[in-house]
């Protein structure tokens, strides 16, 4: 099976890259350390503190691996588009059929949140103005039924 590529901004990589080197240089040795004077403890069955440095130490190495594979498997959007298109990176400000305007910036999967105003490529509105340019009217695609958004500004 082909394994496709995660797409991140710049600053959605260097996150990542941040918190696997937290884990692996503060977070990695306090837990090593915590099953070390849990082991001293004495007689590890009936150990709780040893049980809880155990499952910590477990949940830390599972997302050690996980922001490894992250890394290794992701590319960063070009946010510099040259032709003013919308890309990956870009912050757009859109208007909707009501008048209302809204701001996001466009980011990979992984990266969005929508209470950060920071939509996937892969949503509705986000798949939608990808390549689209100021100025034009477009149609959005959702579970909830077809609508039309203006592309006020991109940033």
């Amino acid at each position: 099976m082909k394994q496709s590529n995660i797409v991140l901004t710049a600053e959605g990589y260097l996150e990542l890259e941040q918190e696997l080197n937290n884990l692996k240089t503060k977070k990695r040795p306090e837990v090593i350390k915590a099953l070390k004077e849990a082991r001293a403890l004495g007689d590890l069955s009936e150990n709780s503190d040893y049980d809880a440095a155990r499952n910590e130490q477990a949940q830390v190495e599972a997302r050690i691996k996980e922001l490894e594979f992250k890394l290794e498997h992701s590319i960063i959007a070009d946010s510099e588009n040259s032709d003013g298109a919308i890309s990956v990176g870009s912050i757009v400000v859109i208007a909707y059929d009501d008048g209302e305007e809204e701001e996001y910036k466009i980011v990979g999967s992984l990266e969005a949140d929508p209470f950060d105003n920071k939509i996937s490529n892969e949503s509705p509105i986000g798949a939608a103005i990808l390549g689209h340019k100021k100025g034009e009217s477009v149609t959005v695609k959702s579970p909830n039924g077809n609508f039309s958004i203006v592309i006020k500004d991109i940033k």
